[in-house]
């Protein structure tokens, strides 16, 4: 068996989880990781060997990795649009697991053209949320066509929100706990760490102006040490009610209690098994059949879940 080769860009938490996830994959190898010059240059290179799987090269261009089939974009949202076109231009298939959601639809569009004109794939929003549950909001709907999805994340860690709150200047650190109020209404609670000098009036004014916070109530605490506030844990409760033909009071849940890194990297590296499966272009997780993520035999999964 030709094993996928996988490269995963980016070494924070995501990174770590997805590195482990793709070892764990039969039919996949990991060929090395890819972190910018900065993050590599900090890593001790007496202490790597307690980070870095043995014999797996971390570099600072995927250049030093080819050839590479799929790069697992572990990296912050707003960097996702770079590092995708980049890989995609290589001819490089890519994933990631971009979370907002108001951009995904253009986002979508712009890298469908570049995957297509390079004769490459990639899988945009390969998360956990958006992903698995945007797979279920979907069929919530079409379940019951006439109805209302409530989607109630938390409470917990969210890794998008605390990264776009530590990139707005005179932050030192910081973490985002999202609070759902019910019927998909939420708050969101964010820590701050500031550095010397740096004035909270103004990063909390910064903090509620981002596209991440602007549509829910968002409360700002300063606090000395956001370390001790770590936890990784997240969830998400979905709701419908709805109505099947001309049937009323259809209702259904899906819920989740999950490690926020470990289940988003484990999807993404699902995901870079689907790539190997498609045509050219950029998809969302939607647009593709749940068996095009599995490892194995199609005629044994239609035995086993049918």
């Amino acid at each position: 068996m030709n094993k996928i080769r996988v490269a995963v860009l980016g070494f924070g938490n995501v990174g770590r989880c997805a590195v482990d996830a793709v070892l764990a994959e039969p039919d996949m190898e990991l060929v090395g990781i890819v972190e910018v010059p900065e993050v590599v240059a900090k890593l001790n290179p007496d202490n790597r060997a307690h980070q870095i799987p043995r014999n797996k090269p971390l570099v600072s261009d995927i250049g030093e990795l080819m050839p590479v089939d799929v790069a697992v974009l572990s990296c912050q949202s707003r960097a996702v649009k770079a590092t995708a076109k980049s890989m995609l231009e290589r001819g490089i298939r890519t994933v990631d697991s971009f979370d907002v959601h108001q951009e995904i639809p253009a986002l979508r569009r712009e890298l469908d053209a570049i995957a297509k004109k390079h004769n490459t794939v990639s899988i945009l929003s390969a998360g956990w949320d958006p992903g698995i549950d945007s797979v279920i909001r979907g069929w919530f709907q079409a379940m019951a066509p006439r109805g209302i999805t409530y989607t109630n994340y938390g409470p917990g860690l969210s890794m998008g929100h605390s990264v776009a709150v530590r990139a707005i200047p005179g932050v030192k650190d910081a973490i985002s706990i999202t609070v759902p109020a019910g019927m998909g209404v939420h708050r969101r609670m964010v820590y701050v760490q500031l550095k010397d000098g740096a004035s909270f009036e103004t990063v909390e004014q910064l903090i509620k102006k981002d596209p991440y916070f602007v549509k829910d109530r968002t409360y700002v605490f300063q606090v000395e040490d956001v370390s001790s506030l770590m936890d990784t844990g997240h969830g998400v409760l979905l709701e419908r009610n709805g109505v099947s033909g001309i049937t009323h009071n259809q209702s259904m849940k899906f819920q989740l209690k999950v490690n926020n890194p470990a289940l988003t990297s484990q999807v993404m590296v699902s995901a870079a098994r689907a790539t190997m499966k498609q045509k050219p272009g950029c998809y969302t997780m939607i647009e593709l059949p749940v068996v095009d993520f599995l490892y194995g035999d199609v005629d044994s999964f239609v035995t086993r879940f049918v």
